[in-house]
């Protein structure tokens, strides 16, 4: 899984939306959701910006690897 699918289905999850929901906000499809969570597809900028917005997010964080400390 990728920094960005981890924070992704991360926030998701904390706000209690659902992979569907998601992918009708951002305009595709809730499979592409999956693959992005799941690391098998990268989001472009355009729909990382999107994702951000919908999450209520900053895409810094959306993007910030985790630290394994």
């Amino acid at each position: 899984m990728t920094a960005i699918g981890h924070n992704m289905k991360r926030f998701r999850e904390e706000l209690e939306m659902s992979q569907q929901e998601l992918a009708m906000k951002i305009r595709v499809g809730s499979a592409t959701i999956d693959k992005y969570e799941s690391g098998i597809q990268t989001p472009d900028t355009q729909t990382i910006l999107k994702i951000s917005t919908v999450l209520d997010i900053p895409v810094s964080e959306l993007m910030q690897e985790e630290s394994h400390i």
